[in-house]
């Protein structure tokens, strides 16, 4: 259960200000939402968003415990934006050759917390962008995070 409250770990919403782009969908949305991804459809745990259909633009924070499955997942889908940790691993090196854009967050990049309390990880972390569209909106957060 430990690792399950680890993985909640919400995507700060000055992120996606600066993004300026809403999402068809989230698939790795916390049961009930948090509001702060702006996105049409959400998927928690309990529509599994591994097995459930990807349409449109999607946004991923998956749980950084195991991500394999979610990347595939992304790469296969082929649109969207995703928020990762930086990893030496088969996933991270796949995606980081496959990826349209790439963008490293701060250093100091504080998690929403289900409490609202905010928290840094132990890991840096990456957007990875696949798609025209979703490149461009990391450029916006490339010229904010400079």
């Amino acid at each position: 259960m430990k690792e399950m409250a680890n993985d909640e770990q919400y995507t700060p919403a000055w992120i996606f200000n600066v993004l300026g782009v809403r999402f068809d969908l989230d698939v790795c949305a916390p049961i009930g939402g948090t509001g702060l991804v702006p996105a049409d459809r959400h998927y928690s745990l309990v529509d599994d968003g591994l097995a459930s259909p990807w349409l449109g633009r999607v946004w991923m924070n998956p749980p950084y415990s195991k991500p394999t499955p979610w990347v595939d997942k992304f790469i296969a889908h082929d649109n969207g934006i995703a928020l990762l940790p930086m990893a030496k691993s088969q996933w991270f090196n796949r995606l980081w050759n496959i990826a349209d854009g790439v963008t490293p967050m701060p250093v100091n990049l504080k998690f929403e917390q289900t409490d609202g309390s905010k928290r840094s990880i132990m890991m840096g972390c990456m957007l990875f962008a696949l798609g025209d569209e979703n490149v461009r909106a990391l450029h916006n957060l490339e010229e904010r995070v400079r």
